[in-house]
């Protein structure tokens, strides 16, 4: 018999196997009501060893599921743990950053680049000008160095090659001046009959002027007395070689516009044959940029007619001596240019005007658009490809206003009216990147960003498209904090510690497990 002690012990066990293992389990062992109602006469050693031969199998497959639970949590939290050392690598990994804003740290005299590639369809390379001022009293005209011109069509595709400024314009000679009444010994010529006169003459040299223009005005006496000689000289009727004409271009607009006459006075020379060829829909022609007083003229002449056969008009240009060369040039076959390079400033405020200048030709205001189309401007040095592999790590840190005119287009279809600058206002932000990847903290780079504003305005003078430039005194530092690498073994170790923790606890779990399983088979504690 049981005693009262050894079956109480085995109740309470009975009642721990309901709960591991389940009710149902034990329904078919004579526990289908309440497991409570257990008869202490019947024999627990008889109930146990019938349950264990019977139902040998649920104890089987209870414990197989409780393996595959223990080793699906063992799974899960390797899994965890994978995640916890990408994590860590991750953070090592990534950038992390500090911002401050302190006072300018520039010193006194630097100066600072303005990086640029400005298209202007209605502005003609020839009087293209660079110029910078600013509010120490710098002020550079017409900057050639580190400036490129290019002509370009209207759609802003370039047509020619780069364009280089001619003769000094503050250097030519226009003569005496003279009050005297000169008579005209030049050709008027009108839009009917200048494109027979081209085909006619093997050259055909024209003045295109404007009577209200001073310097149309200086030229006239010196050109009526060049084309009187050049017409006794070279008789039109019996040599027929060349022939000087000119165009008053507030009666022959359209013919002015044609060739892109935008500076007064501007002399171009037609050749017969060379003249024909048309591209872009305008004939090509040379301009001359030499001195303007009687005597250069007619050497210019000379030295032209001399190549051609006075019988056959066939032209040689071994004739044309260099000096006469040096002053012709292939005038541009469309009025657009574009603008592109680099000039140097001082950190104050100050201005980059771009603009039609020259020293020797004036401009009719009222006709001049300044519409342009910004492909870049930013400030600073350009990156080279090496600093932005290394900055790579770094750009979603660094704001994106470097460039903030790139791709934008600024055009007047003359909705303004005339005489309409275009203005830019840019407020420009130092932003200054440190690393300490290395031992020691270096600076990577600096940058410039800038917020633009922009407006038009009528004025009296000559159209410009102009810059306003100001930088702050203030400047954003931006500054790397990589983590150490004695920092990251540290939190791995950590987490590998831990891992093989909590991994013997859950082996020492599912140890204890199985073994109580085996002594319930086995029936050891009754």
């Amino acid at each position: 018999m049981v005693s009262p002690t050894k079956l109480k012990s085995m109740d309470f066990y009975r009642l721990n196997a309901f709960r591991v293992f389940g009710y149902s389990e034990f329904s078919n062992c004579g526990f289908v009501e309440n497991p409570e109602r257990f008869d202490r006469g019947v024999s627990v050693r008889r109930w146990l060893i019938h349950c264990c031969c019977s139902r040998y199998d649920a104890f089987v497959r209870n414990g197989i599921i409780l393996f595959f639970l223990t080793t699906s949590s063992l799974s899960l939290f390797d899994q965890r743990c994978d995640i916890s050392i990408f994590q860590e690598l991750s953070s090592y990994l990534a950038v992390n950053t500090t911002t401050t804003v302190v006072v300018d740290k520039s010193a006194d005299g630097d100066f600072l680049r303005i990086h640029f590639n400005i298209s202007f369809p209605a502005l003609s390379c020839e009087f293209a000008s660079v110029d910078v001022s600013d509010v120490l009293g710098t002020n550079r005209l017409n900057i050639t160095k580190t400036i490129r011109k290019f002509p370009i069509d209207p759609h802003l595709k370039t047509t020619g090659e780069e364009f280089h400024s001619g003769h000094g314009s503050h250097d030519i000679n226009h003569g005496e001046e003279t009050k005297e009444e000169i008579p005209d010994g030049s050709i008027p010529l009108v839009s009917s009959s200048f494109d027979s006169f081209s085909k006619h003459f093997p050259l055909l040299i024209v003045n295109f002027n404007a009577p209200w223009c001073y310097w149309s005005n200086r030229l006239k006496p010196s050109w009526e007395k060049a084309a009187s000689i050049i017409y006794h000289k070279y008789n039109p009727e019996t040599d027929g070689r060349v022939l000087l004409g000119s165009v008053d271009c507030t009666e022959e607009a359209e013919l002015c516009k044609r060739n892109h006459i935008q500076g007064y006075p501007s002399i171009r020379i037609f050749r017969k044959g060379s003249d024909l060829k048309e591209d872009h829909g305008h004939h090509e022609h040379e301009s001359y940029y030499g001195d303007r007083d009687t005597d250069s003229i007619v050497k210019m002449v000379d030295e032209l007619v001399a190549p051609i056969h006075p019988e056959t008009h066939k032209l040689d240009l071994d004739g044309i001596s260099n000096k006469t060369l040096k002053h012709l040039k292939k005038a541009p076959v469309t009025g657009g240019c574009r603008v592109e390079g680099y000039v140097r400033v001082k950190k104050v405020p100050g201005n980059l005007i771009i603009s039609a200048h020259s020293g020797a030709h004036s401009f009719d205001s009222s006709k001049m658009n300044m519409s342009h189309v910004v492909s870049h401007l930013s400030f600073g040095r350009m990156f080279s490809p090496r600093l932005l592999t290394d900055m790579r790590r770094l750009l979603p840190y660094i704001g994106q206003s470097h460039d903030k005119l790139n791709e934008k287009a600024f055009i007047n279809q003359h909705e303004f009216g005339a005489n309409v600058t275009i203005e830019h206002y840019l407020q420009v932000v130092k932003t200054e990147v440190i690393t300490r990847r290395t031992a020691q903290e270096h600076s990577l780079v600096e940058e410039y960003e800038y917020t633009a504003h922009s407006s038009i305005a009528q004025t009296y003078y000559l159209p410009v498209a102009k810059f306003h430039f100001e930088l702050s005194p203030m400047q954003i530092m931006i500054t790397e904090n990589p983590k150490s690498f004695s920092h990251f073994i540290t939190n791995l170790c950590a987490i590998i510690g831990g891992v093989f923790t909590v991994a013997g606890i859950l082996d020492s779990i599912f140890h204890n497990t199985i073994r109580l399983v085996k002594k319930v088979e086995l029936g050891k504690n009754f």
